[in-house]
């Protein structure tokens, strides 16, 4: 193969709630292997002016910091090699700026970097000033998606009724992936991707363009939303040879973390992802050709993703799972606490999944949704069959494992797998590498082979987009 070209080389960034990662991905024989990788927290949470204790907002100075610590820390002559950047981020969010005021450049030790200037703070996806009550009194949206606190359209309802002088300074409004890409290729109109777009609320999916006339109708200021392109393309190329990247770099439009996230992993459309970090979600691909219901359905526990190429993912994305037992573990550990005696969280989570693998059955049964979930916000958790055999810690465990897998079954049934034409399940997330219990509770409830390992990864998800565009 003389004279091929160098191996492609793309960074991945992915802009998430409490820190920022950045992949470089190079090609290689068998595809493409992530050649360097580098995270940094964020410590972005910041107090809400505005909405009190229910805001959640970040300061987007500490998040650009973070990126830039990142990508200082990556290798320069990597960096030179850069042809196509791709950026994922926490979806839902919103953050305001001033189209010709967004940042400023200026020369750090590794190249150019850009600051925030006439930015307001990042309004998360956990946001919770949009209260039912205020959500019931917006216009009903036409999108498959159910509105809900923390969407950016919601977000932009909430400072108008209540905080309309907020608005007045800015002229531009995206996710915060979205005003990342915005700066990097100095966008004037930023754009956003189908997959941003629909997590906003007030999105047509279908025909993939907002509900521009309900907006108008009750006063909402359209001109803050963004234009809206297919994931995958192109949005720009960089102005500056940002931390060393070349100039005239291809940027992709920004992206979901979490199709990002699936991306990195899913490789067969038969393929099932199991994903139990401190939430929970199990997802799998529609088929072809499919398309979401025009209205949403409040109840149902299933969410229509877009995903690429006028792909969906069904997605169950529950609010119960690894943080189910960290509460459990917490609770014993304040038990023992009132009982007189010390025991560090760690050793407890250790004993009690050895006291659970010794258990192989419990009659026990326990709905673990101490959270309450997004389609049943009331519905909490329960213990069900008490019975005086199976009271001991490893019993008790043991069933919360089994309750978490099969809460996350109860909103996507096996059955509907088998239907969608599932043949494997790929494991991930945190929860599932140190639970032993939960990965045989997996296995004892899903009739597929279960692979676990692969890890699922944003920053790469987003590179591996790109890669395939090259």
């Amino acid at each position: 193969m003389a004279g091929r070209p160098a191996p492609a080389c793309v960074l991945g960034i992915d802009l998430g709630t409490t820190s920022v990662k950045a992949a470089l991905l190079v090609g290689a024989e068998q595809g493409q292997v992530v050649a360097e990788s580098c995270s940094r927290e964020t410590q972005a949470h910041t107090s809400s002016l505005e909405a009190g204790p229910q805001g959640m907002e970040q300061n987007v100075r500490r998040i650009i910091r973070a990126l830039n610590e990142c990508l200082a820390a990556l290798p320069q002559q990597q960096l030179q090699k850069v042809t196509h950047i791709g950026i994922s981020g926490q979806m839902h969010g919103i953050v305001f700026w001033k189209k010709d005021n967004g940042c400023k450049w200026t020369e750090c030790g590794t190249g150019p970097a850009f600051e925030p200037e006439e930015v307001s703070h990042l309004i998360t996806w956990q946001d919770g000033r949009c209260n039912p009550t205020f959500l019931s009194s917006l216009p009903l949206p036409q999108s498959h998606i159910s509105l809900a606190t923390g969407f950016g359209c919601a977000t932009v309802y909430w400072y108008l009724k209540k905080s309309p002088d907020f608005l007045k300074p800015y002229d531009a409004a995206g996710t915060i992936h979205d005003y990342v890409v915005a700066m990097l290729c100095d966008l004037k109109k930023p754009v956003m991707s189908v997959q941003n777009a629909a997590s906003w609320g007030y999105f047509n999916s279908r025909n993939k363009s907002w509900n521009t006339d309900i907006l108008k109708k009750s006063g909402f200021p359209v001109h803050l939303l963004p234009e809206v392109g297919d994931p995958g393309s192109i949005a720009g190329n960089t102005i500056c040879a940002w931390h060393g990247i070349p100039k005239g770099a291809k940027v992709g439009i920004a992206l979901g973390d979490f199709q990002c996230s699936v991306y990195s992993c899913l490789t067969e459309r038969t393929d099932a992802v199991l994903n139990i970090s401190t939430s929970a979600q199990l997802t799998v691909s529609m088929p072809l050709g499919f398309q979401p219901p025009e209205t949403p359905n409040p109840s149902s526990a299933v969410t229509y993703f877009p995903y690429f190429n006028g792909d969906y993912l069904a997605v169950a994305a529950s609010l119960n799972g690894g943080n189910v037992l960290a509460t459990f573990v917490d609770m014993v550990a304040r038990w023992t606490e009132e009982l007189g005696l010390q025991v560090q969280e760690p050793a407890i989570y250790t004993k009690i999944i050895k006291a659970a693998l010794a258990q192989n059955d419990s009659k026990l049964s326990i709905h673990p949704t101490i959270f309450g979930e997004r389609h049943l916000p009331e519905q909490l958790a329960s213990v069900t069959n008490i019975a005086v055999s199976d009271l001991s810690l490893g019993h008790v465990t043991r069933a919360l494992c089994r309750g978490v897998i099969e809460n996350l079954c109860s909103m996507l049934p096996v059955q509907r797998l088998m239907e969608t034409g599932v043949r494997r399940v790929l494991g991930s997330g945190s929860a599932l590498a140190r639970n032993e219990v939960l990965r045989q509770e997996v296995e004892r409830i899903f009739p597929f082979p279960v692979v676990y390992g692969k890890d699922v990864d944003a920053a790469v998800g987003a590179a591996m987009v790109m890669f395939h565009r090259i």
